[in-house]
């Protein structure tokens, strides 16, 4: 195989569809070595697989803020009224 066929778009593309489960640790020995082989060479892939374990490693990490109260009764009827006003004025003609 030249260069190219191994290091192309097309295979480059079907490398990509197999990262996440490299990262997971999903694939079997035998695509793990070929998909490990392809990064040897490809710099363009090697780019992406760090920029993708970064991704991962984030949001692994993210923390959500804790849960808003829940509105109370008076904010959510003053919201309803100020949606049913705007939805009454986008079915008036000439608007």
């Amino acid at each position: 195989m030249s260069h190219d066929s191994i290091h192309g778009t097309e295979h480059c593309r079907e490398i990509f569809a197999r990262l996440s489960a490299h990262l997971d640790g999903e694939l079997t020995p035998e695509a793990r070595r070929e998909l490990e082989e392809h990064l040897c060479g490809c710099p363009p892939c090697v780019e992406f697989v760090e920029s993708l374990r970064r991704t991962v490693d984030l949001c692994h990490q993210f923390q959500p803020e804790a849960k808003p109260s829940s509105m109370s009764a008076e904010a959510r009827d003053r919201l309803l009224a100020a949606c049913r006003k705007m939805l009454a004025a986008r079915r008036e003609p000439g608007l």
